[in-house]
C-alpha cells in the first residue's frame, strides 16, 4: 500500500482535565509526544467520567490516535468550513412574537 493512503494507528498515554464549577465547565485531554491534526482521531480508553458540581479532577488514561491519510487530510481541509456553518445559527427575526 502507498505510505500516503495508509492510516497510522497507535497508543499514548494521555491526560484529561475536566473541571465543572461557577467559573468554568471544560474538558481538555493532553496527549503525550503527538500533535492531533485535521482528520486525525482520538479515542480515549477507560469507563465514562463523570464530575460533580463545584469539583475539578485531573486522570491519566491510553488513547488511541488513528492518523488521518493525506487525502483524508486534504478532504477535511477542503469541506471542514462547510461542516462548521453548520454548527451556526442565524437568526433574521425582529425578536416579536408572531
Amino acid at each position: 500500500m502507498i505510505a500516503a493512503l495508509k492510516r497510522e494507528r497507535f497508543d499514548v498515554p494521555c491526560t484529561i482535565e475536566i473541571e465543572h464549577t461557577w467559573e468554568s465547565l471544560h474538558a481538555h485531554v493532553g496527549l503525550e509526544g503527538i500533535e492531533v491534526g485535521p482528520g486525525d482521531e482520538v479515542h480515549v480508553h477507560g469507563e465514562a467520567i463523570a464530575v460533580p458540581y463545584g469539583e475539578r479532577v485531573t486522570l491519566h488514561r491510553t488513547a488511541t490516535v488513528t492518523k488521518a491519510s493525506a487525502p483524508e487530510r486534504l478532504w477535511v481541509r477542503m469541506t471542514g468550513d462547510f461542516e462548521f456553518m453548520e454548527l451556526l445559527e442565524f437568526s433574521f427575526s425582529s425578536g416579536e412574537r408572531l
